[in-house]
């Protein structure tokens, strides 16, 4: 799995941006965000129980994370008529505020090193990368664990201050400073 330090590998994929008839897909790409803060997340797969709750968490709170600077991406492997068919049926990914990336390929999964080695999905994986384009904060969950949306937010945060953050930090208190 590619870490802290590491450059964000290229992409370019079909993505689901929204429900409007004819407005449904675009392709988003490495340059589609530039300069921008990205917060990059991975399920396993759509239509699944775990993986909506945590999708409609990111999208409830992408205003927060828009506020910071950062651009939320979501994606699986799955296809974008999927993800399209899924954002159609179930009521709490309707309103997305955020691109559903369809890695249908792999390359993008595999390029991170988040595929699952025996169900071939992707692990629940989360990246933070920095506007440049490196990798700041990198995290993969069991694929029966859903992540936090708040430790994500709160380690976006951490990694904007540019100082040092003690345990259990907030947004609004002081950084540590060396003696």
């Amino acid at each position: 799995m590619l870490t802290v330090g590491d450059r964000f590998p290229r992409f370019d994929v079909e993505a689901v941006v929204g429900l409007e008839p004819g407005e449904e897909f675009s392709r988003v790409t490495n340059e589609t965000h530039a300069g921008k803060w990205l917060v990059f997340f991975l399920w396993p797969m759509d239509f699944t129980f775990v993986c909506p709750t945590e999708i409609a968490e990111f999208g409830r709170r992408c205003a927060e994370f828009a506020g910071r600077g950062a651009q939320v991406l979501g994606g699986s492997t799955d296809t974008h008529f999927v993800h399209l068919a899924w954002r159609r049926s179930h009521p709490a990914l309707k309103d997305l505020g955020f691109p559903m990336l369809a890695d249908t390929k792999r390359e993008l999964s595999q390029a991170l090193g988040v595929l699952d080695r025996k169900v071939g999905v992707p692990l629940r994986a989360t990246f933070i990368v920095n506007p440049e384009g490196f990798i700041r904060h990198a995290s993969a969950n069991d694929l029966a664990v859903g992540r936090s949306v708040d430790e994500v937010l709160r380690t976006l945060d951490a990694l904007q201050t540019g100082g040092l953050c003690p345990a259990s930090w907030k947004r609004g208190e002081p950084t540590l400073q060396p003696a």
